[in-house]
């Protein structure tokens, strides 16, 4: 059967902020096979962009695409050098090497306890970014619904209106009742995030991702060096490819923590080279979603419950559009369940 390449754009239910801007739509592209043995099922891989953050958000994309599926229909699956700046068409091809692989489902990647329906994965919900008032309904909604690890995407508004929403948290909900994250993406000037980390402290967060832009080493290797409040990578690792240059940016900056978004750099093993290179200089981890699709979504899930990381994990992403595709996943009390079965009907969406 021909493997052919398919473009979903997923529409976002709410506009949703970011420091880099507000997000109403984002696409993803498929590596798709039709199951000769069942023409109701597909072998399919997610290759997902971040428009201005994913390495390979460039013009010849769709391009590069084409060439992986003339590669792949040739009998060529060797393509991991070729797809070196590709990270998100990497994965998406791994992906679609675990869907062939599967041995019952093709949506089975990764069989656990997970996709049994026996044990449930701890994840955090989510804050955008929004007027102050956005932000306090969703977090009001969050904790209804169970949560008991909050993140909060910060660095849009006024820095005292978001100290202010994190403290109304810490005030209701001591730091063992509630864990609080917060994601900057970036958005701290070097002369003055010490200060802003400092202040943050104050209300016993649990982390902050990225504080200021990746790229600036020296300043990110003295924040993590002096910070009160622990740092984690998060764009950081983007475009990074080798196992040495890993090494060699986690002993220069030495955070407290790394976050792997395989869409982004570069799917399953690179990730996996990440956790071990950290875990070697005793850096913690965790793992989340880059805005996939369900279908992504449902790999990443698979892969992060075999690392048997006990932190809340940034899966949570699966409710934010209105044309998502049906699966098994659902969110309840803070936990991410492979509920039932599904045949992930695809003909209505690709």
């Amino acid at each position: 059967m021909k493997i052919n390449w398919k473009k979903h754009t997923l529409i976002f239910k709410q506009a949703s902020g970011t420091s880099r801007g507000v997000l109403k739509k984002k696409s993803s592209w498929f590596l798709i096979e039709e199951d000769e043995m069942n023409f109701d099922h597909y072998f399919i891989g997610e290759c997902g962009l971040l428009q201005g953050l994913s390495i390979d958000d460039v013009p010849s994309y769709e391009d590069k695409l084409s060439e992986v599926c003339y590669s792949l229909n040739e009998g060529n699956w060797n393509l991991e050098k070729e797809l070196i700046h590709f990270p998100s068409i990497r994965f998406g091809l791994e992906m679609l090497k675990k869907s062939k692989e599967a041995i019952r489902n093709p949506f089975v990647l990764f069989p656990s306890k997970f996709t049994n329906h026996k044990a449930p994965i701890s994840i955090n919900g989510l804050i955008w970014m929004g007027e102050k008032s956005f932000m306090l309904k969703q977090i009001k909604d969050k904790i209804e619904k169970g949560f008991n690890c909050i993140k909060l995407k910060i660095g849009a508004i006024n820095f005292e209106d978001e100290l202010e929403l994190l403290s109304y948290i810490r005030n209701e909900f001591s730091k063992d009742e509630i864990e609080l994250r917060v994601d900057a993406n970036g958005a701290f000037a070097p002369t003055d995030a010490l200060e802003k980390l400092k202040r943050l402290s104050d209300l016993n967060l649990h982390s902050i991702e990225q504080p200021i832009k990746q790229g600036q080493f020296d300043e990110m290797a003295a924040l993590c060096e002096k910070t009160p409040l622990p740092i984690a990578l998060d764009e950081e690792l983007i475009g990074v490819y080798s196992g040495k240059k890993k090494i060699e940016i986690l002993e220069k900056i030495q955070p407290q923590y790394i976050i792997l978004k395989p869409s982004l750099i570069g799917g399953f093993k690179s990730s996996e080279e990440w956790i071990r290179i950290a875990e070697q200089k005793n850096i913690g981890w965790w793992v989340t979603s880059a805005l996939e699709s369900n279908i992504g979504l449902n790999a990443i899930a698979q892969w992060t419950y075999t690392l048997n990381n006990p932190l809340p994990q940034g899966l949570g992403t699966g409710q934010l559009y209105t044309n998502n595709f049906e699966s098994p996943l659902v969110v309840e009390n803070g936990n991410l369940f492979y509920e039932k079965e599904s045949n992930w009907d695809l003909k209505n969406y690709l």
